[in-house]
Formats: structure tokens, sequence, C-alpha cells
């Protein structure tokens, strides 16, 4: 209803400044009425009256075209992946009887959190061993002190001195082994035989495949946690296409309700052996949880210019008239409608190989009102 009125008033306002016109010249020259009108009609043929309100009224928005921009799209679809680098296995280091499991499906984890406890009989003898390693450092170090009073006091060997020196140093390093292997095992469990399975990484619970009071061996899968923060777009291009894009090349991925742009991060050198297309991978933000691993969505990959000087305009900028394409140009009393030849239309935007230089303003949204107007100032100067 608003584009009609908006509609209607500009074609009151054409009407009414036809008949003035009319006015004036019945009053200067009777005579050559006809010769004007018919010079008028050359003059404003394919021109549009509008002002700045009405325009912005209108909702038309004026911009210029794009010159040695996007040179096309790649339309494709995609699936969304985790990043390689997001997703973390966690498993049991040794074997023994699961007794805690403080995650479930979906759950937050942050990186070093115990998610699990395992009871073994590996686990009470790495502590076992820390406990002998701690005794020998100690008494090492006791044989030390006492070589080196005993040397200042000239009655030990400088031999003896060394010997309980490289004693002591041994006894610390089998010492610091053992602490690494029950360190490599997750650590504490809170009891002699327990151990902690901790998260590597901050991340959800996307995988749990452990049971409590379940017996599992060493390296057995027990949770799989990702962080989901950004994902990655992964694509499959014929080689052709896979020739036209570059790593940084924007990707506009769209799916129901949603859409944002990606970049491409990887474009494979060799085709992939069973489908015989290029893999390629653009990586997305994924903060706010828009985007599930394994959708399906819609690929727009943008391939950049190649630095010429070509024109593209929106696609719904155009308007045939007369069975021609135009482009309305912005001028100082409004619009004119511009013939224009049109190239490769791709992801809604058309190149323009003639009729445009790039340095107008033109009509880029709801130009079909000025279509209507341009229409019904015809029907007028005719009638």
């Amino acid at each position: 209803m608003r584009n009609i009125h908006i509609a209607s008033t500009i074609s009151l306002a054409l009407m009414l400044a036809a008949c003035g016109s009319g006015n004036e010249a019945d009053n200067r020259a009777p005579a050559s009425e006809g010769a004007a009108v018919k010079a008028a009609g050359h003059a404003d043929e394919g021109a549009v009256t509008l002002s700045q309100q009405q325009i912005a009224d209108a909702g038309i928005e004026v911009t210029r075209p794009t010159v040695g921009g996007v040179a096309g799209a790649i339309e494709i679809s995609a699936t969304v992946e985790g990043d390689p680098q997001g997703v973390q296995v966690v498993s049991a280091a040794i074997g023994g009887r699961v007794v805690s499991l403080t995650r479930n499906l979906g759950q937050p984890v942050g990186r070093g959190d115990t998610i699990a406890i395992i009871e073994s009989r590996e686990a009470a003898s790495l502590r076992a061993e820390i406990e002998a390693a701690q005794a020998r450092a100690a008494l090492a170090q006791s044989n030390l002190r006492r070589e080196q009073r005993l040397f200042a006091e000239r009655v030990s060997p400088e031999q003896d001195l060394v010997a309980a020196r490289t004693a002591a140093t041994e006894a610390n390093i089998s010492l610091r082994l053992a602490r690494q292997q029950l360190s490599a095992t997750g650590g504490s469990g809170g009891a002699f035989n327990r151990i902690a399975v901790r998260s590597p990484i901050a991340g959800q619970v996307i995988a749990r495949s452990a049971t409590l009071g379940q017996t599992v061996a060493a390296d057995a899968e027990l949770f799989r946690v990702a962080n989901l923060s950004k994902a990655t777009i992964t694509m499959s291009l014929i080689p052709a296409d896979a020739g036209r894009i570059r790593p940084g090349a924007r990707v506009e991925v769209t799916a129901p309700g949603r859409r944002q742009e990606a970049r491409v991060t990887f474009v494979s050198p060799v085709l992939d052996e069973t489908t015989r297309l290029v893999p390629v991978i653009a990586g997305i933000d994924n903060a706010s949880g828009t985007w599930r691993v394994g959708e399906t969505v819609n690929a727009s990959i943008l391939v950049p210019a190649s630095g010429d000087r070509t024109v593209a305009v929106p696609s719904a900028a155009v308007q045939m008239i007369e069975d021609r394409p135009h482009v309305f140009v912005r001028t100082s009393a409004g619009f004119q409608a511009k013939p224009v030849t049109l190239g490769r239309t791709n992801g809604g935007v058309v190149t323009v190989t003639l009729g445009l230089t790039g340095d107008e303003r033109i009509a880029s949204t709801n130009s079909f009102i000025l279509k209507a107007e341009l229409g019904k100032g015809s029907a007028e100067h005719e009638d």
C-alpha cells in the first residue's frame, strides 16, 4: 500500500507539472504548441522525476556499481565439520575399572578438568614406585651430605664424595621419572590406587563411551570433547572451478534462517581418489553455536576479480523495458532509465558489458517502482 501511495503521488506530481507546462505554452506561443510538446517528450524519455524524500519513502537504495570487484560466484552444497584441531579423544592411559564419571553428553568442560577416575593395580604400582624413589633419593642426599662433611674434615677421600654425588643425582632422576609416569596417566585420583582422567582442551562433551563400573583397557576411548567455537565448511569442486579459488576467498554460507561469511583456508593440490574432485575447506566462526557439525549448507564462493574494469550491478537493479534491460541512473531530478547490455549472472550479481562506466549512481533496490512510474508516464503522454 505504501508503494501504491508513493506511485500515485509521483504520478499526480507529473500530471500537474505537465498541465502547468501546457498553460505556459498556450500563453507564450500557441502556434508552436505541438512542436514544443514533441521536443519535451524526447528530452524526458526514460526520465522519472522524484524528490529525495520520495526516493526514501519508496525504499529505493542508491549505490555505485561494482568495478573490478567480484567477478562471479560458485554455488555449491557443503558440509559443516568441526575444526580438526578442536576435537580431542579422551582415553585411559592405563587399564582399570571406571569408578567415577563427572560429565555427560553436551556438558561443558574446562581444560585440565577431571572427567573420570579409574581404579587400577597399575596405578597403585606407580604410586609405590614414587614412594620408593623418594626414599632412595632421601637416602642418597643423606649420604652425600655425610661424605661432604667427611671430605671437608679430610677423613674421606674425594672419590667417595664423587660416588655419593653420582648416587644422589641418579636417585633424583629416578624420582622425577616415577612422578612423570604417574602424571602421564592423569595424576592423582584421590586414593592410592586411583588415577584421574583429565580433559586436554576446553569444550563440550560430544561423545561418551564409558560406563560407570566398566573395566577398560589402556588407551580405550572414554570421551570425545570438541571446541565448536570454530568450524569448517568442506566443499568439493571440479578442477576448473578450483583453479579460480585461492586461500582467503570469501564464502557466503547460508541455511534456512541463517547466513554467515567464511574464508577459504585450504585448496587441495590433489584430487580426491574416489570423487575425482578438489577438496576445499573454509573456516567459519561458530562461537554462537549457529552451525551444527554434520549439517548440509549452501556455499557461495565469491571469485576474486581479475583486476580489470568489469562493471557489475545487483540483479534487482535491472528492469526489462520494451524487451531490453535497463538500469535506472540517479540524476539531479530523479532517475534516468539507461539501456545496458548484460553478461554473466552469478550469485545475485550481473555483469554489465555495455552501457555503464561504473562511475554512475544507480537504483539498486525497488527499481520496479521506477519502471512502473515510467510506464504510467508513457501512457499519460500517449493520451
